[in-house]
């Protein structure tokens, strides 16, 4: 694209402004519309760039004097709803026909008219003067009669004449003696007949509500106004309208009564950050939930490119086959089914599937011959799953006791491992109704497993004790979940010893039942052990805790800390800050199209009978735990990563460190690797506000901004707008720390938890989602523990999910870790108005610079041997914390935003 050149802060504002990037040159456009390179006028401090030719600030004389104002408006060219349909692509000048009609243009002036103290009337574009199709790209070349008199440009009207909505991609502006500017759109415009409505793309500088333009006043206003909307009617595909709504459309009543679900938000029982509202009608049997639908709405730029609709579906496909496939051959025998012997998993990634040849048998396998035309073109044999890095590393690494430790610090879930304080340990639950609050893990216990190297009041005092503690979250959930067929639960802790090289060492797990009015409480101590049974037995009981720790790890740390907890930062940004907000700008990359993959994952993942539903253990109380977790544990203030660390006590504050953290484990690689993206994150926010709100003040008068945090707590976040512990928008540095907290959820802290799921959770033997059958010696199971005796490998393998929710999941964990080839990435490519201000595109090539030395020392962290939890025979390094990636299933990369 063209480039214009640069000014320095003190010379003048920008003409043009957009949210996406420049073309990279003239020879993007074709030949015949490309504008006239120019120069840059030199222009006063207090002067403004004009629309004109000759001096700054012309003469009466000459004030009506026109020029001509050339535009080249690039469309992409798109099968748009086609997409969904899976409808091969038609040749461009096939799509072109759609677009035959033109879009309709006018400029709007930046200041009002010193005359009259109104707007200036908008110059509009001649008819199109000649049109060009390159690539996906259809130019349309405009010219506009501008009077010198005109002034500064503040923003481009567009009204679509065709039939469909088009895809703006940008507007380049050009005449023989200005600069050449350009507008970057990338935006969808409706069709008028739809919404006549202009839609307007405002220029480039940014502006501080009390700084925008007297001309752009008004559209300033309005603009956020339509964004609003008036929070009635059902939404329209079309439309960008953003509100608020509590999660009720989770259930299906009307469809089967065992499918309604309560509803979650604005709720004593169950609170919960809002999603975007839909306002689709209410179901019949259930008043207060919403109807499921086949779309989803989300407002029209925040639903998936093209690229990524395509990559996101025919991953999806591929994976899916999968799990269709073997679906078809087991379901019509029993979809419990689990797999007979581990070698049968193995056959999941070296022989794949063939499939079945007679027809007739139902719907899965019908779907299975069409999914394979699409994607095969008629191959037998289904493409087999990629083998797991850990697996293909080391295929017995799941059962060692050193990797199920490891994992802790270095795996998918870090986030839930904490220090111990004290001891015994003890349950707050309420001992009249769960039973008896203290362990069963006594000193005795650990100090014997210790093997007497020191006492345990030793170990709290060093902080060489720690623990994964499901006890209390999941214990009021194990009746209920125990009424359900195919599962069962526990509330648990699991002990780790930290030893002299700076690894965990699992000590104990303990599985607890809770009293009810038939049985009194039950729970049972298991410990690694040097005899058959007890080895068995602890084989058993750590695959009960990796499906504890999946369901944490996707129903809270994955879903609920990230993906549902930054929805309410995106309504409140599109519907309080002006795109011309500074803020806006450099919060939007760490948006793009969250409210997409959400609504996808309301629609299959978390909804009443989806693949969370079916293949975790809570199954239809998955989301209810989301919610009593969301209650009791998520605060805004501790979703930094220093704070994170600090209240699971594996940091220290200290002034003297780097960071100003003493982590507990020095070898901790999530926290290790994610305090230097933390750091470098902060240094660029600060950099960025630090330009933008020089006086304090400018902070609390920034009335866009106050009315963005206060939507934040009380309506995005209303079940905890009273809580004392959200920070003030009151000072720079206050704003700081918000902004960072914020990047760093949407970025790094959702790339820790999400791209490493199918290197570690691929292996379902590894990480379990679902445990189906109690442990063989709850209650003195007299028959189970005989069989148990027998073969233990049988019973090893009915706990694990069976043969259709394992291949499900896999199937799931394969495109959730996948990176899409147009993948933006933290500190990669800048947004155009940053690279349009020297200061901040200096400030952001530092953020970029300083990405890439991280990069560098975590390559230099995975090779020290030294470092025994990132280091090792078979050992996968920690990368989740690398900054960039390639397409694909790497397991490395932080995206800008939560995008999968």
């Amino acid at each position: 694209m063209l480039k214009p050149q640069l000014l320095t802060a003190s010379s003048a504002p920008f003409l043009f402004f957009s949210h996406g990037p420049l073309l990279s040159s003239h020879r993007s456009l074709p030949l015949g519309l490309r504008p006239a390179t120019v120069k840059l006028q030199k222009i006063r401090k207090h002067d403004s760039i004009r629309c004109a030719s000759g001096k700054v600030q012309s003469s009466s004389a000459d004030s009506d004097a026109r020029i001509v104002l050339r535009a080249v408006v690039a469309v992409k060219m798109t099968v748009g709803g086609l997409l969904s349909n899976l409808r091969p692509s038609r040749p461009l000048d096939d799509l072109a026909d759609q677009f035959r009609k033109s879009l309709h243009l006018e400029l709007l002036a930046a200041e009002l008219d010193p005359k009259t103290g109104l707007e200036k009337e908008t110059i509009q574009a001649c008819a199109p003067k000649g049109s060009q199709v390159t690539d996906d790209i259809k130019y349309d070349q405009y010219d506009f009669p501008v009077p010198k008199s005109f002034g500064e440009i503040g923003a481009v009207l567009v009204t679509n004449e065709n039939d469909r909505e088009m895809f703006l991609k940008d507007i380049t502006f050009s005449s023989d003696d200005t600069t050449t500017l350009t507008i970057s759109c990338n935006s969808w415009v409706r069709a008028k007949s739809d919404n006549p409505e202009k839609r307007i793309f405002f220029t480039n500088k940014s502006y501080l509500p009390a700084q925008t333009p007297s001309g752009l006043r008004r559209s300033r206003s309005e603009e956020l106004e339509i964004k609003r909307g008036d929070g009635h009617g059902e939404r329209k595909d079309f439309e960008r309208i953003y509100d608020y709504d509590v999660y009720n459309d989770l259930g299906d009543p009307d469809v089967d009564e065992d499918k309604a679900r309560p509803v979650l938000g604005d709720s004593k029982e169950y609170p919960y950050p809002r999603r975007c509202r839909t306002g689709r009608p209410r179901t019949r049997k259930d008043p207060l939930s919403e109807t499921r639908s086949s779309s989803m709405y989300v407002p029209r730029d925040e639903a998936f490119p093209e690229v990524k609709s395509l990559y996101f579906l025919g991953k999806a496909f591929r994976s899916g086959l999968h799990a269709v496939v073997p679906s078809v051959q087991t379901a019509l025998i029993d979809d419990n089914l689990g797999f007979p012997y581990f070698t049968a998993i193995d056959k999941l990634y070296d022989k794949g599937f063939t499939l079945p040849k007679k027809e007739g048998h139902g719907l899965l396998q019908r779907m299975t011959h069409w999914l394979e035309k699409v994607i095969s073109d008629g191959i037998d044999e289904v493409v087999k799953f990629d083998p797991p890095a850990m697996i293909e590393k080391d295929k017995f690494s799941w059962l060692r006791d050193e990797e199920f430790s490891r994992q802790t610090l270095a795996g998918v879930n870090p986030y839930a491992i904490q220090l111990v304080t004290e001891f015994p340990l003890k349950s707050k639950l309420d001992p009249q109704v769960y039973g008896t609050p203290e362990s069963a893990i006594t000193v005795e216990m650990i100090e014997e497993e210790i093997g007497g190297f020191m006492t345990v009041e030793e170990a709290l005092k060093q902080k060489r004790l720690f623990m994964l503690d499901y006890h209390d979250l999941f214990l009021p959930f194990v009746h209920k979940v125990r009424e359900l067929e195919g599962t069962t639960l526990y509330g648990s802790r699991t002990i780790f010893f930290l030893t002299n090289k700076g690894t965990l060492r699992p000590l104990a797990i303990e599985l607890t039942r809770p009293a009810s009015p038939i049985k009194p409480q039950w729970k049972q101590v298991f410990m690694p052990c040097w005899d058959a049974t007890g080895a068995w037995l602890w084989k058993l009981a750590k695959a009960h805790i990796g499906a504890h720790d999946s369901g944490y790890h996707e129903l809270i740390i994955h879903w609920l800390r990230t993906h549902a907890c930054i929805e309410p930062y995106i309504i409140a940004a599109n519907r309080q800050l002006s795109t011309m907000h500074p803020i806006y700008r450099l919060l939007h990359p760490h948006f793009r199209y969250t409210m997409d993959i959400n609504s996808r994952a309301r629609q299959n993942l978390i909804s009443a009978g989806g693949i969370i539903e079916s293949s975790f253990s809570p199954l239809k109380y998955s989301m209810e735990i989301s919610s009593v977790a969301y209650d009791q544990f998520w605060r805004f203030d501790m979703e930094a990563l220093p704070a994170d660390l600090i209240r699971r006590g594996m940091a220290v504050e200290d002034p003297t460190a780097e960071h100003g953290l003493r982590l507990t484990i020095e070898d901790y690689p999530f926290a290790t690797d994610g305090l230097l993206i933390w750091s470098a994150i902060k240094q660029w926010v600060q950099d960025y506000v630090s330009h933008y709100y020089p006086d304090p003040s400018h902070v609390l008068e920034d009335y866009e901004l106050q009315e963005f945090w206060n939507e934040v707590r009380t309506k995005g976040h209303g079940d905890k707008k009273d809580e004392p512990w959200w920070p003030k928008m009151d000072s720079p540095e206050n704003l700081i720390h918000i902004l960072t907290t914020i990047t760093w959820v949407a970025s790094a802290h959702h790339a820790a938890v999400n791209f490493g799921q199918y290197h570690y959770g691929g292996y379902f033997p590894n990480r379990p989602t679902i445990a189906r059958v109690k442990v063989p010696v709850e209650d003195s199971q007299e028959e189970e523990f005989i069989k148990f005796l027998e073969k233990p490998e049988v019973a090893l393998l009915r706990c694990l999910p069976s043969q259709i929710q394992a291949m499900w999941v896999m199937a799931v964990l394969d495109v959730l870790s996948s990176h899409s080839p147009d993948e933006e990435y933290l500190g990669g490519e800048p947004e155009l108005p940053w690279v349009h201000d020297p200061i901040i595109k200096a400030a952001h090539e530092r953020f970029n610079g300083r990405l890439k030395e991280i990069e560098g020392n975590i390559d230099d962290r995975n090779r020290d041997p030294k470092l025994k939890n990132r280091f090792g025979a078979g050992t996968v390094p920690y990368e989740s914390m690398k900054p960039f990636s390639k397409p694909g299933v790497t397991g490395m990369g932080i995206p800008n935003s939560i995008s999968i």
